[in-house]
Parts: structure tokens; C-alpha cells; sequence
């Protein structure tokens, strides 16, 4: 199994999903070997919550690994609206003539609108 970051529900589900599939279909393996081998091993890449979410699976729930991609995204989509939001709280600048004092308030208030996301 190659190396790739194990995914804890936090950040973009995307990423993680095509960090993943552009890890297994760099091996030398067989196109019809490349299905069956992203089913198999997408659970040993989660861990924390996204693991649980995996083994809550209902059994023969999943056909293909584009449903499995499917569920697994819409399952983290809030995990891509943070990330978004949070970099856009980031790119706040404070105004011509804004004091200090407005420009960390007006950044308070953005920032405590972010749903909570754990550091890890």
C-alpha cells in the first residue's frame, strides 16, 4: 500500500480521494485489478471518525468505487466548506481608515461563525 496521509475527517474529502487513486494507479497493476484494489484498501487510508463512518457502512452497500467516492464526499462536504471559509477568513485585510481595534473585532466576528474543527 503506498504512503498517503490518513484522512481524520477534517479537511478537503477531495484531496483525499485523488491523493489516494493517483497512489494506487501508480503501481503496476492490471486495469481490472485497479477497482478492486481501491475498494479494498480506502479503509486502511482513513482514520478517527472517517474510519468509523467506513465501518458504519452498511454490508454490500457499495458497488463501485465511484459510489464509495461519492458517499465518502457527501458524507465530508461540510469538511470543504470550512477549509473554503477558513482560508477566506484569512484573506480579511483591514480597511483605509479602519482602526486596530474595528479590524480584530470584524475578524472575531467572522472567525466565531466557522463551525468548530479539531487542530488534528
Amino acid at each position: 500500500m503506498p504512503e498517503i496521509p490518513k484522512y481524520n475527517g477534517t479537511t478537503d474529502p477531495n484531496e483525499h480521494v485523488t491523493s489516494y487513486t493517483c497512489a494506487i494507479k501508480g503501481n503496476d497493476l492490471e486495469e481490472d485489478e485497479i477497482e478492486s484494489i481501491l475498494l479494498k484498501k480506502f479503509g486502511e487510508t482513513l482514520s478517527k471518525g472517517a474510519m468509523i463512518w467506513y465501518h458504519n457502512l452498511p454490508p454490500n452497500s457499495i458497488d463501485s468505487f465511484a459510489m464509495l467516492e461519492d458517499s465518502f464526499v457527501k458524507a465530508y462536504a461540510g469538511a470543504i466548506k470550512v477549509a473554503t471559509r477558513k482560508s477566506g477568513l484569512f484573506k480579511l485585510k483591514q480597511k483605509d481608515k479602519e482602526m486596530l481595534r474595528e479590524f480584530v473585532y470584524r475578524f472575531q466576528m467572522e472567525r466565531m461563525e466557522l463551525p468548530p474543527v479539531t487542530d488534528d
